[in-house]
């Protein structure tokens, strides 16, 4: 992409007073530069807002976010309402479903009035004294953003290891305590991810480090405790790949993962020597996706080699060439295989089926298969926390848009489950007030798109409710009807809230997803308006009354969907929002740039750049109506670069034709994930309510 700077302008921005009865609003000034591609130039008067560490630009920033305060000022007492309102549905001294790993029992808990959780455990027993691993409180400090991930107990239960992120770049540092002392080790491993495994010794991890300018993950290192240096194990050359590990619920092997969004490659390790060289299991095939685990005596194999919908295989141990493998479970069309967890004796598949969470176990002495049966129209599955390899019972998670998350364990013998823990919410919550559905909206071109809905028993459907309608529809990722106890303050105020199933997730099938990416993409924004004209022809809600929400790459589905039918929504809320596509997907300085080419589209390829430039959001802003809109984003965001909004911002500035709210809130700590306290997190969520709330009136 050849760039050219045609004017520089000063000063970066100005106050322009929009109207009498809202404050002003600053206007970024245009410093156009040609971008020039396959022939075709086009002008971005905002490149110049990349420039992260730039005291203009962070000024540029500041002014808006001053300015949505400001606008936003009446409604304080709104926003600190719901603040309390939300907080108040938290158990403060809420506490986790004790799992077993070895002799002990280990849970989170937080205490009152504290954002962050204290990590425990207790030998025997669940009634044994209480041991504190790790207080993430005591370790945070006054930091404005802390952020804690990938606490793990090595395989003696010895060491806990834990990796702190204070910027939100997703760059970790993992520091180890000795549990038998409570003091650290003196060695750390500093800005990596969280993706690590201890090997069998308990004193070596297999970890990821990513590359420090683009983000991807690419190279995989040893680290002894104590030791020396660290010793490199594996480096991924392809730019399109990136690589993860992980180790087998037997123990036995360690697993690196090459992975892009359609092709895998997969090598091990013995457990007990981590540092050996590894196997290649197959090598990489174009559109060939495979997922590699044991069960002590054989492999297991997840592929979708003549099986889009993947199925389950097995292969020997000492030879894991395909034609070795022998089918466990076929591929079925009308259910996409997502992973399966291996235990001694079962193997638990985690499926869909017509758009639902469904869990299958395979016998594996008897070669029996039967499902776990629910009843609800609409349903969220994961699986919980299990470490025991020879153990018959089977830990999941439950929860609807009614139900709030439940633990389960499933005796896989018996068949039975029962219910070990369910989510607290204190106050006046009852399941029984609310309502869920499952339907299916036509698309334009005759495609059966789910939607789950949930709302407040008792609204009549008249076209008159107001309605918050979510979609993502991208990477294969499915949207699952979970529950949400913060959007209870919309259902209690007469909101509906409705997911849109959409082409580019996985809900109906890996089909769904090829439907939905590269040159089909269009499918995915097309099916979340017929969504929204399906809700309003239902009589659910009417254009005056309905809202769109959606983050990251559900922000480039709202920028979307703003452009081609801005008419049928009064408002839309988008947090992170990727944007600017033609102009990122051109950059592979960009972090994730070249991983993301499978997904997308490489606009190098002409066909590709001109699909792409036909929906990316930036490029289409047009000189038309645009409803109330607010857009938030995150300085240090490692995903999607915090310019890509505030480029399309003031954009729209320029171009929209209507007096409707355009409001930019920046994070000036955090990054993709927003903010780290369980508390500081309402803060957010509070934002985009009031903003949903005061557009209806709705000010109590």
């Amino acid at each position: 992409m050849r760039i050219k700077t045609l004017a520089l302008l000063a000063p970066i921005f100005m106050i322009n007073a929009c109207s009498d009865s809202q404050p002003d609003y600053p206007v970024a000034e245009k410093r156009p530069v040609e971008l020039e591609r396959h022939g075709d130039v086009r002008i971005d008067d905002y490149f110049w807002l990349n420039q992260r560490d730039d005291d203009e630009v962070i000024a540029y920033l500041e002014a808006e976010n001053a300015y949505a305060e400001s606008v936003l000022s009446d409604s304080s007492g709104l926003r600190e309402r719901l603040i309390a309102e939300m907080a108040s549905r938290i158990k403060e001294d809420e506490s986790s479903a004790p799992y077993r790993h070895g002799e002990y029992y280990y849970y989170r808990r937080y205490e009152i009035g504290k954002e962050y959780p204290i990590y425990c455990r207790r030998k025997g027993s669940t009634d044994t004294d209480e041991e504190i691993l790790l207080d993430v409180n005591a370790i945070a400090g006054d930091e404005d953003y802390f952020s804690v991930r990938g606490v793990r107990v090595s395989p003696d239960h010895q060491t806990l290891s834990y990796g702190v992120d204070t910027r939100g770049r997703r760059f970790y540092d993992l520091h180890f305590i000795d549990l038998a002392t409570g003091d650290h080790y003196a060695d750390t491993v500093d800005d990596v991810t969280t993706n690590y495994v201890w090997a069998n010794d308990s004193k070596t991890i297999v970890y990821v480090r990513q590359d420090p300018d683009t983000l991807r993950w690419n190279r995989a290192y040893t680290h002894e405790l104590s030791g020396g240096a660290d010793t490199l194990v594996y480096e991924e050359p392809d730019e399109t790949f990136g690589v993860y590990t992980y180790k087998s619920l037997s123990g036995q092997f360690v697993y690196l993962h090459s992975f892009s969004t359609l092709a895998t490659e997969v090598r091990y390790v013995s457990a007990d020597a981590p540092s050996a060289d590894m196997r290649v299991f197959l090598p990489r095939e174009a559109e060939h996706e495979y997922l590699v685990t044991d069960g002590g005596d054989r492999f297991f194999v997840q592929s979708n080699e003549n099986a889009r919908n993947f199925q389950l295989l097995e292969a020997p141990l000492d030879n894991t060439a395909k034609d070795a493998w022998e089918v466990v479970i076929p591929h079925r069309d009308d259910v996409l295989m997502e992973g399966f967890e291996v235990l001694s004796g079962h193997i638990v598949i985690d499926e869909k089926h017509d758009g639902m969470d469904r869990l299958e176990v395979f016998d594996r002495s008897g070669g029996t298969v039967h499902a776990i049966a629910f009843d609800e129209a609409a349903f969220e599955l994961s699986a919980g926390d299990n470490y025991e390899y020879d153990s018959t019972v089977y830990r999941y998670g439950y929860e609807s848009m009614t139900r709030p998350e439940s633990v389960y364990d499933y005796d896989l013998v018996a068949q039975q489950s029962e219910l070990v823990w369910q989510k607290e919410i204190p106050g006046s919550f009852d399941p029984g007030d609310y309502h869920s559905e499952r339907l299916f909206a036509e698309a334009r071109d005759g495609a059966r798109v789910p939607v789950s809905l949930v709302y407040r028993k008792g609204i009549e459907m008249d076209g008159s409710n107001p309605l918050l309608q979510y979609g993502y529809g991208s990477y294969g990722i499915s949207i699952g009807p979970d529950f949400d106890r913060n959007m209870l303050s919309l259902l209690d105020r007469g909101f509906v809230f409705a997911i849109a199933h959409i082409r580019g997730g996985s809900e109906m099938g890996r089909q769904w997803y090829y439907d939905g990416r590269q040159l089909a993409k269009m499918n995915t924004f097309t099916d979340f308006i017929d969504v929204s004209k399906f809700l309003i022809a239902e009589g659910y809600t009417s254009a005056e009354h309905l809202y769109a929400r959606g983050g990251s790459a559900g922000g480039l589905l709202m920028g979307a969907v703003v452009n081609m039918a801005p008419e049928l929504y009064n408002g839309i809320s988008t947090r992170v929002p990727f944007v600017d596509v033609v102009t990122t997907m051109l950059d592979e300085s960009i972090p994730l740039t070249a991983g993301e080419w499978d997904e997308w589209g490489d606009p190098r390829e002409k066909p590709f750049y001109e699909y792409m430039l036909s929906y990316s959001p930036y490029d289409q802003v047009a000189r038309q109506y645009y409803p109330h809109m607010l857009v938030t984003t995150g300085l240090h965001d490692s995903q999607v670069q915090y310019w890509e909004p505030a480029k399309w911002v003031a954009k729209l500035r320029d171009y929209k034709t209507d007096d409707n709210l355009l409001l930019l809130k920046t994070d000036m700590q955090a990054g993709h994930s927003g903010k780290t306290g369980r508390f500081q997190r309402l803060e957010d969520d509070a934002l985009y309510y009031t903003f949903f709330l005061n557009l209806e009136g709705i000010s109590e």
